[in-house]
């Protein structure tokens, strides 16, 4: 994902694996998997194979609704299917909707209080059929007689990108473009990497001290470049750097990077546990650190109807990219987001002694 700057900027993420089979260990770096948007639609698959399209109101003011289509990765998966109401100031949420496409009634959808409802097998099939082309996309709120529109623009273009990440083109299960392609080529799902965490060092009398050394904080500037801003201002200069321990010979350093209109973002660096400290940095858009785990988390805007995050776990010889997510776009669907939209999942484990 893109880390932007400023106001604006370093718009990172996370993502667990909860509920997937793990597999074998990370060893190496981690590719995120692909993204993709059109109009009021975008696609975000993982490094499972699992991709996510997302559909929204169509960008004109008002409220509306959004459609969630979820699809793992191999042959013959199923499309799941859920929709949210847009209520990201909206107090008297809906408990049921009617499903109309091009005005056929698909029946109720039944929100209940929670944040999104489930589709039924035959909506969401109905659904599937009407997106390849132009179609109307309306949950009716009978009680309040209002009309909550899903945009079709851009749906055909992300389906026919989730056919493409998934090795789908051509074959008789693709959404967008089918053939005759045996269903046996598409690529079964990918297994969740695991991140083995061994258990940190406690820290030591000394630790603390080694955060106030100028040194450290010149080195530390040094390896940053232009990525950490205030790593030498006033406005960091009169706190010493954290410092956790990792290991018997590592520490985890951390100071204040950059600062913007909603967001701020702290650098980590992986450093030696004296001089010359030689420095690893790890990220400069960080928002903390818990147990191994070094976490981020940015606005979008300043609304905060839209996230990113990120993670990055200790492996004992370095941190590696954990997780990566989105909420989707800023489309002032529910405080803190919509749906969590992840590129990057892992499995994060404790190491075995």
């Amino acid at each position: 994902m893109t880390l932007l700057r400023r106001n604006t900027r370093r718009l990172a993420v996370v993502a667990a694996a909860v509920g997937l089979a793990t597999g074998p260990a990370v060893a190496g770096t981690l590719t995120p998997g692909p993204s993709f948007s059109h109009h009021d639609w975008e696609l975000a698959c993982d490094n499972t194979g699992t991709c996510r399209a997302v559909g929204y109101p169509p960008d004109t003011g008002g409220y509306g609704a959004a459609l969630l289509l979820t699809r793992p990765a191999g042959p013959r998966a199923p499309v799941s299917g859920r929709l949210m109401v847009q209520r990201h100031d909206l107090d008297d949420v809906p408990e049921r909707l009617r499903l109309f496409i091009d005005g056929e009634d698909l029946g109720e959808v039944s929100i209940g209080g929670r944040d999104d409802a489930r589709l039924i097998p035959a909506q969401v099939e109905a659904l599937l059929r009407a997106l390849v082309k132009d179609t109307v996309i309306v949950a009716i709120d009978e009680a309040q007689g209002r009309h909550l529109h899903v945009s079709d623009a851009g749906a055909a273009a992300v389906l026919l990108k989730m056919d493409e990440a998934q090795g789908r083109l051509d074959t008789p299960g693709a959404l967008v473009r089918r053939g005759g392609r045996s269903e046996a080529t598409v690529p079964a799902a990918r297994p969740v990497p695991v991140v083995r965490i061994p258990a940190l060092e406690p820290t030591r009398p000394g630790d603390a001290a080694v955060g106030e050394d100028p040194a450290l904080r010149m080195a530390l500037a040094a390896s940053a470049g232009d990525h950490c801003d205030l790593i030498n201002t006033e406005e960091t200069h009169g706190t010493p750097v954290s410092i956790e321990r990792l290991d018997d010979r590592h520490l985890l350093a951390s100071t204040l990077c950059w600062r913007g209109a909603y967001n701020e973002g702290h650098g980590y660096w992986v450093i030696r546990d004296s001089a010359p400290y030689a420095p690893r940095l790890v990220t400069d858009s960080g928002s903390g650190h818990a147990d191994g785990v070094i976490h981020s988390g940015h606005k979008g805007r300043g609304l905060g109807d839209c996230w990113s995050s990120a993670s990055w776990a200790w492996n004992g010889n370095g941190f590696v990219a954990a997780g990566e997510s989105t909420t989707g776009m800023c489309r002032l669907m529910a405080p803190g987001g919509a749906w969590t939209l992840p590129t990057l999942v892992t499995g994060l484990r404790p190491a075995t002694p």
